[in-house]
């Protein structure tokens, strides 16, 4: 039997590549959760009419008057969703209405 040694750059690709992986693992779930919030809602769920004014930044004024497809704020949340999900072992959300603020 031979002994086969990983050089440093097989292990760096390597390493790259699983990061590659979990960050578009994690990309098509936030994607999926912004399709499904789309359907369930016409506008950002986060997003004040009256004030303007978005609940996930704790009060600061959304400038994109509720439209969230695109909303570096409303995506960075779902990201960090996606961490929580993952450090607590829990299952990810099939749809934007199971998820939950706070992970039990």
């Amino acid at each position: 039997m031979s002994k086969h040694t990983i050089t440093d750059k097989e292990l760096q690709k390597l390493l790259e590549e699983k990061q590659k992986q979990v960050i578009d693992e994690k990309q098509r779930w936030v994607n999926k959760m912004i399709k499904s919030a789309k359907q369930q809602h016409k506008i950002c769920p986060y997003f004040d009419k009256k004030t303007k004014q978005c609940f996930i930044t704790l009060g600061l004024k959304c400038d994109r008057e509720g439209k969230f497809e695109t909303c570096p704020v409303f995506k960075a949340f779902l990201e960090k969703k996606y961490d929580e999900y993952r450090a607590k072992g829990a299952p990810l959300p099939m749809s934007f209405a199971d998820i939950t603020l706070p992970i039990v």
